[in-house]
């Protein structure tokens, strides 16, 4: 059965996917049983209610018209187990096997011919807990939609239904001039948005010289961070801004501290992210495919004082929010979103070598509700979620507040950043010197 068309976005993540550059988002979710763990038992569980998500049973299929597209069709051969494994981790011979098995579990490439999903259940965790690792694919969805789409094979979750459009009264008759002359007048705004967001992005174009860039490579390395909400908040009370303009000035500490550990000069430079946005309608369809836009922010790194760093990343992202979504360099994404799908097909991948020249990194958020959340009565502890890294990108950056801790997920490229502990201990040290001085 034939399912909904994938958008040109969706398309050119699948475009984008290469066994050095698989194009799946990730997460993994820790837990904390009440009593023993039985594996067979959760993994028939996630089988069961995997199986009733309809689009966990779809793969994207190739369509003749227009050329290059694809939708989304149902998967005769589908079987949910097949996409659901399990593995006891020990720590005899790691010191973290957690980390160290989902850096090797996350550089595998997801089979595109098949419905774009996996999950790992991994036993034998300290304290007798266990973690989910889930891989879904960005053609599939973006970050603000994986939550939807992965909140099914949780406990008692239920998916917000999509609403329906209010009933609109029925226009008066127009004639045949008005119509043609507001429909040139829609096609002549959008051209002039697009012709605008083309312009940015060639402006904000530099030569891609980032300390930060890494040769190909098909080895990944991912770090944990946890913050409690608590400080970051104590540190937005004392100076202002949102909880995401913290994390960010955060961040931007800990890319400076890890920068002259690598032997790179910091004092005077930026690293511009990436931050995806969403433009996901409040009643739009939450298990739908990729509805993104984003900000360009010039990160402060070059800059040694932990507040000033704050305030510079705050009139940053006030500017960003002040101009919207839908305009500047960082709409990159809608800008891909109004390309045909057959110049997706043809350039998308020999487009994606010159990211570099237009951010170093990706940081994004993670939306995840409050709510104490749950599998077969297992309580969720952490939730780490993982950006795909964009090519000749050492390192991107995935944000998630739960309950009352911020969880960071660092994915770095195993070639160029052998030892993701060094970044992550630099996160730590810099929330340290920022909350000292707040």
């Amino acid at each position: 059965m034939a399912g909904s068309a994938l958008s040109a976005l969706d398309v050119a993540f699948l475009c984008l996917e290469s066994e050095n550059t698989p194009m799946h988002m990730g997460a993994v979710v820790t837990f904390t049983p009440r009593g023993p763990v039985d594996p067979a038992a959760l993994t028939t569980i996630l089988a069961d209610r995997a199986a009733r998500l309809p689009k966990l049973r779809q793969r994207a299929r190739a369509e003749l018209f227009p050329p290059g597209s694809a939708s989304w069709a149902e998967d005769p051969e589908f079987v949910a187990a097949d996409h659901i494994h399990h593995i006891a981790l020990s720590s005899l011979y790691e010191p973290d096997p957690l980390a160290a098995f989902a850096s090797r579990w996350i550089a595998e490439p997801l089979d595109t011919g098949r419905p774009l999903w996996d999950v790992t259940l991994a036993t034998g965790l300290p304290n007798g807990r266990f973690a989910l690792l889930l891989k879904l694919h960005h053609a599939l969805t973006d970050g603000a939609g994986a939550y939807a789409v992965a909140a099914g094979l949780l406990d008692g979750v239920e998916l917000p239904e999509r609403t329906a459009a209010p009933a609109r009264p029925i226009p008066a008759p127009r004639s045949t001039l008005d119509t043609v002359k507001d429909a040139l007048g829609t096609v002549w705004g959008q051209a002039n948005e697009t012709a605008g967001i083309a312009s940015s992005l060639v402006r904000a174009a530099r030569p891609p010289l980032s300390p930060v860039s890494a040769p190909p490579s098909a080895e990944r390395r991912l770090g944990f961070v946890r913050l409690p909400l608590v400080e970051l908040r104590q540190v937005r009370q004392a100076h202002g801004g949102t909880t995401n303009d913290v994390v960010l000035a955060v961040l931007s500490g800990a890319l400076r501290e890890w920068l002259v550990n690598r032997g790179h000069r910091a004092d005077g430079r930026t690293l511009r992210a990436l931050i995806p946005v969403s433009v996901r309608g409040r009643a739009g369809d939450q298990l739908g495919g990729n509805k993104l836009s984003g900000y360009l922010c010039d990160l402060p790194v070059g800059e040694d004082d932990p507040v000033e760093r704050l305030r510079v990343v705050r009139r940053a992202m006030t500017r960003n929010k002040a101009a919207g979504p839908s305009r500047g360099a960082g709409a990159l994404p809608l800008l891909a979103d109004r390309v045909p799908p057959l110049l997706h097909r043809l350039g998308t991948r020999t487009a994606g070598q010159a990211a570099p020249m237009l951010f170093d990194l990706v940081i994004t958020t993670v939306p995840v509700p409050p709510a104490r959340l749950s599998l077969d009565g297992a309580r969720m502890a952490e939730v780490y979620p993982f950006v795909p890294l964009a090519p000749r990108h050492a390192v991107g950056i995935a944000v998630a507040t739960y309950r009352d801790a911020v969880h960071i997920g660092l994915q770095a490229n195993g070639a160029a950043v052998p030892d993701v502990g060094s970044l992550r201990d630099a996160v730590l040290k810099s929330t340290a010197r920022l909350l000292d001085a707040s």
